[in-house]
């Protein structure tokens, strides 16, 4: 492997973004392609899915012999509020894989009680975000139904370029919360990246049905985002 291509792939993956070392089989030659960078016709595909799924490949094209080797930023989500909803989403979202966290500054809520053995953090959502910053490969589940909660680490996920951002409430709820981040200057097109109400529609109406709709949601976002464009932050 060439040594500035692994130099360029530890790299990628220390700033949590998402790469991939393309080999040709044939000649031994590598390539290195982060997220969103312009790759070849004939791979681009097999490029773009890989990148989609998490799965490595061999792809034949041209009459060459190709492996993709791909390696994505382990996926966050981050709950805000630790209600009921959260203490079925963080348990269903750690069987499917994600890193989960959940932090409130309500301590009458955030308790290690009620979410056992589940990163819980019982401080504001702006205090945790400096130390812990979010990132492209991350989703924010805000479900405290407190602005003074809720809407700062929606902001901050919409100006990092979060793949998912949702927020529970009705609409009129979701309304008024455009509204304030229109103050804060957003456009139509990141406000259109909230889920609200959050979750696929699916009819469903206990905490866990929710938690049900909202974990697919994210898992659908995470495998259909778009992997043409560079990540980063948003303004």
């Amino acid at each position: 492997m060439d040594a500035g291509n692994l130099a360029r792939l530890n790299d990628a993956r220390r700033a949590r973004k998402a790469v991939a070392l393309i080999t040709n089989l044939d000649s031994g030659r590598d390539l290195v392609v982060i997220e969103g960078e312009v790759v070849s016709a004939p791979l681009r595909d097999a490029v773009e899915a890989a990148f989609r799924s998490g799965k490595s490949v061999g792809v034949d094209v041209d009459g060459g012999r190709y492996f993709v080797n791909v390696h994505l930023p382990p996926a966050n989500i981050v709950i805000i509020g630790a209600v009921h909803i959260s203490q079925a989403l963080a348990r269903m979202a750690a069987l499917a894989g994600f890193d989960v966290r959940i932090i409130d500054p309500r301590t009458a809520f955030a308790t290690p009680e009620r979410f056992a053995g589940i990163d819980l953090v019982a401080d504001w959502p702006a205090d945790i975000l400096e130390d812990h910053p979010l990132d492209a490969y991350t989703a924010v589940v805000a479900v405290s139904h407190d602005p003074k909660i809720d809407d700062f680490p929606i902001a901050e996920a919409l100006r990092t370029g979060c793949f998912y951002v949702g927020a529970l409430g009705s609409r009129k709820t979701q309304a008024a919360r455009l509204e304030r981040l229109r103050g804060l200057g957003f456009d139509e097109v990141s406000l259109a990246r909230i889920s609200g109400p959050i979750g696929l529609d699916i009819g469903a109406a206990s905490p866990a049905e929710i938690a049900v709709a909202v974990l697919a949601e994210i898992i659908q976002t995470l495998r259909f985002r778009d992997v043409t464009s560079p990540k980063g932050d948003t303004g």
